[in-house]
């Protein structure tokens, strides 16, 4: 890297952990109640809410309820976005006359944005009206973020609580993180997108001619929207000349900016955070990347503040810091090292093909590590394009669970549960009950954080295997053999962990892949919830056991180094052997010349 990439990198950490300790300690005074600068504008208005939807704020629930109002206002919110899809043609704010989703598309894509995924099996500027930007996605934008944040919200109340069944009110909790963090934020960082170009308006598309006509061949497809085939497989081209151009216009700031600070990821316009109306500075493309981590970093302090122990955050803080970092190192390495098959036809230096040279190699590669270590997806370069061993590193990242930094709550629950993990393992190795954070650790806490972590990983596995043997699934993808694969284990990774961001060269609007596709994202998202609130109300139950001499220290060094080897041996038993037959084995044919 080149002193400006050093300079960018370094500056960034910086402030991403001067930011983490002071917006942590605001959230945990939010959602333990507690007066805060916001408190004499917004609390009014909370109140009025609480009236108006007959929630009484101190209204306690059990794990049950508490699940039980998650799973039913989501269930709300999903048919209220695919009603939204299915009448966008009938709907206002439509100047395109876009006309309604498909009934698979329209149900793929309620699900993804009510579970945080963001899955787009269609490009934004081509398919959704303003009104279904505005209403529809950005809207779930926040509460799905919400819904994350109020979840592990309720797993720290069960570490912090002694002897009760009582983990909050969920309503309250929603109501609290919309309002007191996730609204203010995105106003300021809206703003701020706003002031290096990011377009907010409500204008019809601009068609523009071109300076000189170009002309190019274009893939004809069939009715279906699929490429067609020669006989001998090779695509079918027309040749078209363009004389001008449409310029997609619309409200892009306002959803670009909850987009990163709730780890959402689906972007108004199909290159997502690279196109220039979307994310067009320097300071624009720092700004998405700090908002992408700063929630998931900073809830690991207000972990800490809640549970009495601010050094259990910062550990936890410093495992998703060394995986990130040791993440962004490994791709930063490969792809300055370049393709040697380029090399040998003299295109010497780093793998420049798909990242957004107006923010460096190294600015790309932190955006992607970024994006795909949290449940973001977002995207600011083609991660298709990448040499196989750097798609290894995104698609590994999601694989892990995201919790590097994860996404906003779900990350941190997660963490957690590789935690419980750790800390029982530890128990075994040395003979003791194992305990963490003064509850000792038993089948059921075990049983829970098995299935929080490994849920997804069981659904990517057996649909991507269902994928490869399925004919209309297989003629998705652009590219057969390894890097195919690594098409489809990426599509249902990033589904089934709610990351949403896709690994392009596969066909993903067809009815295999938004059928099978909703059901990883509900699976990936509302088994591991229900399983942590179930956690979480067993060790709300529990008594607390002080610390003595044989207690393992869980907020030292050793602890987070030890809790960091867990992560990848859990993640290299589940998906070594899908990795190596996708991008593993894709990387060695490459260093042999094919």
């Amino acid at each position: 890297m080149n002193m400006y990439e050093w300079v960018e990198i370094i500056f960034f950490f910086v402030v991403l952990l001067v930011l983490v300790k002071p917006l942590g300690i605001f959230m945990a005074r939010v959602y333990q109640g507690e007066r805060t600068f916001l408190s004499p504008l917004l609390a009014p208005g909370e109140n009025l809410l609480y009236r108006i939807c007959g929630v009484e704020k101190d209204d306690e629930m059990d794990w049950k309820r508490y699940a039980w109002a998650m799973v039913l206002f989501n269930l709300v919110l999903f048919v209220a976005l695919f009603a939204i899809l299915m009448l966008q043609h009938l709907l206002p704010l439509n100047p395109q006359k876009f006309p309604a989703f498909s009934w698979q598309l329209a149900l793929n894509t309620a699900i993804s944005f009510v579970t945080n995924t963001n899955w787009q099996a269609y490009s934004g500027e081509t398919a959704a009206s303003y009104f279904t930007q505005m209403v529809g996605l950005a809207v779930h934008n926040f509460v799905s973020a919400a819904t994350g944040m109020a979840i592990v919200i309720a797993l720290i109340r069960g570490f912090a609580r002694r002897k009760t069944s009582m983990l909050g009110n969920f309503w309250v909790d929603m109501t609290r993180g919309t309002l007191y963090i996730l609204l203010p934020l995105s106003l300021i960082g809206a703003i701020f997108l706003v002031s290096q170009g990011v377009i907010q308006n409500f204008s019809a598309y601009k068609t523009v001619p071109l300076v000189q006509a170009i002309t190019y061949d274009k893939p004809k497809l069939d009715d279906k929207g699929n490429p067609l085939k020669d006989a001998k497989g090779n695509p079918v081209t027309e040749s078209v000349t363009a004389k001008e151009v449409t310029i997609p216009m619309g409200p892009v700031a306002s959803q670009e900016v909850i987009k990163e600070l709730g780890t959402n990821g689906g972007g108004f316009f199909n290159a997502n955070s690279a196109h220039p109306f979307e994310n067009p500075t320097p300071l624009s493309h720092f700004l998405e990347i700090l908002l992408i981590l700063l929630i998931p970093g900073a809830l690991t302090y207000t972990f800490g503040v809640m549970v009495g122990n601010p050094r259990q955050g910062w550990a936890l803080l410093g495992v998703m810091l060394l995986l990130l970092i040791a993440s962004f190192a490994v791709l930063q390495g490969v792809e300055v090292s370049g393709n040697p098959l380029l090399a040998k036809l003299g295109v010497q230096g780093a793998n420049l093909e798909g990242k957004e040279l107006r923010f460096s190699l190294a600015g790309t590669n932190l955006f992607t590590v970024a994006t795909t270590g949290t449940s973001c997806g977002a995207v600011a370069a083609m991660h298709d394009s990448l040499t196989p061993m750097g798609g290894m590193i995104p698609l590994s990242l999601i694989l892990l669970g995201e919790i590097v930094f994860g996404g906003v709550g779900s990350g941190l629950y997660t963490m957690l549960a590789f935690a419980v993990i750790a800390v029982f393992v530890s128990g075994l190795m040395i003979g003791r009950t194992p305990e963490y954070l003064g509850k000792k650790i038993e089948v059921r806490e075990m049983w829970m954080s098995i299935i929080t972590i490994l849920t997804a990983g069981i659904v990517v596995l057996i649909l991507s295997g269902i994928a490869m043997i399925t004919p209309p699934a297989a003629a998705s993808m652009a590219n057969p053999g390894a890097h195919g694969l690594s098409e489809v284990l990426y599509a249902f990774a990033s589904m089934a962990n709610n990351n949403g961001s896709a690994f392009a060269g596969l066909n993903a609007n067809v009815n295999f892949y938004n059928i099978l596709g909703s059901l990883a994202m509900i699976l990936g998202r509302y088994v591991p919830a229900v399983a942590v609130l179930a956690m979480a109300g067993s060790l709300a139950e529990k008594k607390y056991v002080p610390p003595s001499l044989g207690t393992l220290p869980t907020d030292k060094v050793p602890f987070a180094l030890w809790l960091t080897l867990v992560i990848l041996i859990v993640g290299a038993l589940t998906f070594f052997p899908a990795l190596s037959l996708g991008p593993i084995v894709e990387q060695l044919t490459m260093l042999g010349g094919k």
